[in-house]
């Protein structure tokens, strides 16, 4: 099958349920984010500057449960920020386990192995030795840090960890291969770490996801090569959405890289272009996202957004009308179903009620639309059952070729920073004393932004 039975099951059953019953509105999927601070400053998402916040801004574990109660959703999504900087984040997952929810953590990858090495810990006993042979094989983790684990302390054995689970998936932030990914995070080696912990994740027996945003300037064939790469690591499956030039984004855009939006993010016309391929990257990939969200993604027709189906809480309540674009923030998720009017959203027959919503096909919005079957003469139902319940696409085979295609940055010495750097370490550089911003901002033309701020941080391990 393409996706585990048991997660499929569950949100056919969901989605029956509510069918059966009419409720107008429900809840699919729940966007929870406990906290907006983040490690990383990535180019295009406006989340961290539109809700300008400190670690001590957090959503108590509590109230993170409760609210997934209340919207009974049977997926959770927790995003931020990072949410693996969140103190509860264990408590958090197994809270939501406890709730037999279907759980997927969206991390830029770059705390998750410390977090699977608490697990390891926990869990030692002579019978983790093969996974720690693997690991240290395939030098994911290191001689100290191995017998760290051997020699866990009871504190650490009675720790709340993040275990592997059918119910689980660690969502991956993907973007592009190496040398684009660590452009958009602005930060060189978060590829590779994201890499090195997808790996380390299949050893020891977790689900993993990646999710990746396409822009103007993403390369289609990079993509692909992307898909076969991540295939060939045997990833379980992918997200992918177009970019969207939401508010928050669009000020972050202009405000801090004095960057036109209209050269970064697409409209409606340009996604089509550039997903035009979808629907045989869902046949090759495991690509999460119903097969009738695909064909409004190629522009084969129309979708009317169903927000309301991915509702977004955050530090300040629930978030509306989406998660991209904000009106308001209600206290409850009723509250907020009854209380914002819907009809003033999304594009029908082409038009855009709201002009914000001009050039937005984002999945958080349709494709809940393309989930919920409204189109029986299309055969949406079917389409969906046979695409959910369908042969999984066999890996990509691992082949040098492929290898040398991801890792086309800073591994190889061609990264964002490789002309600043050289600069800096040039004699003619000594000589000036200094190197300019200027010439930090030229080594950058024809890049998607430029990224002065975090060239002294690295990903975990990488210092």
């Amino acid at each position: 099958m393409r996706f585990p039975f048991a997660l499929s099951a569950k949100i056919a059953g969901h989605i029956i349920k509510h069918k059966l019953k009419r409720t107008p509105k429900f809840a699919m999927v729940l966007q929870l984010e406990p906290l907006h601070t983040c490690n990383l400053t990535c180019t295009g998402c406006g989340r961290i500057r539109e809700y300008s916040t400190n670690l001590k801004d957090m959503v108590p574990l509590e109230k993170c449960l409760a609210v997934a109660m209340e919207c009974d959703a049977p997926m959770v999504s927790i995003c931020g920020g990072e949410p693996l900087i969140y103190p509860k984040i264990e408590e958090l997952v197994n809270g939501l386990l406890d709730q037999k929810r279907v759980i997927y953590i969206c991390t830029n990858g770059v705390f998750m192995r410390k977090k699977m090495r608490d697990y390891l810990a926990a869990i030692y006993s002579p019978e983790v030795e093969s996974k720690l042979a693997q690991l240290l094989a395939g030098k994911l983790i290191t001689d100290k840090e191995a017998e760290a684990i051997r020699k866990a302390d009871g504190a650490a054995k009675k720790k709340s960890v993040i275990r592997p689970t059918q119910w689980m998936y660690w969502n991956v932030h993907v973007d592009g291969l190496e040398f684009t990914h660590d452009l958009i995070v602005e930060r060189e080696g978060v590829f590779k770490e994201c890499v090195e912990a997808i790996k380390m994740a299949k050893i020891i027996g977790y689900q993993v996801a990646t999710n990746t945003t396409v822009y103007k300037e993403t390369d289609v064939t990079e993509i692909e090569d992307m898909f076969k790469f991540l295939s060939s690591l045997e990833v379980d499956g992918h997200t992918i959405s177009p970019g969207y030039d939401y508010d928050a984004a669009k000020k972050d855009m202009v405000k801090r890289l004095g960057r036109d939006p209209q050269e970064f993010f697409l409209t409606r016309t340009m996604t089509r272009q550039k997903f035009a391929k979808i629907q045989q990257w869902g046949e090759q990939f495991t690509i999460f996202g119903t097969p009738v969200y695909q064909e409004f993604l190629a522009g084969k027709r129309e979708l009317t957004c169903t927000a309301w189906a991915i509702p977004t809480y955050n530090i300040k309540g629930w978030k509306a009308p989406c998660y991209l674009m904000t009106d308001g923030h209600y206290d409850g998720y009723q509250e907020m179903l009854a209380k914002v009017n819907w009809e003033k959203y999304g594009v029908v027959n082409g038009v855009a009620r709201d002009s914000r919503c001009e050039h937005c096909m984002v999945h958080c919005g349709y494709d809940p639309s393309g989930a919920l079957g409204t189109n029986y003469q299309a055969g949406d139902n079917w389409k969906n059952f046979k695409y959910n319940f369908g042969a999984k696409p066999k890996p990509f085979a691992k082949t040098p070729e492929l290898h040398q295609r991801a890792y086309n940055g800073s591994t190889i010495g061609k990264g964002h920073l490789a002309a600043a750097q050289a600069a800096v370490n040039s004699p003619a550089a000594g000589a000036r004393g200094a190197f300019s911003t200027t010439e930090h901002h030229e080594a950058h033309v024809g890049t998607f932004c430029g990224t002065e701020s975090n060239e002294a941080q690295a990903p975990e391990g990488k210092k």
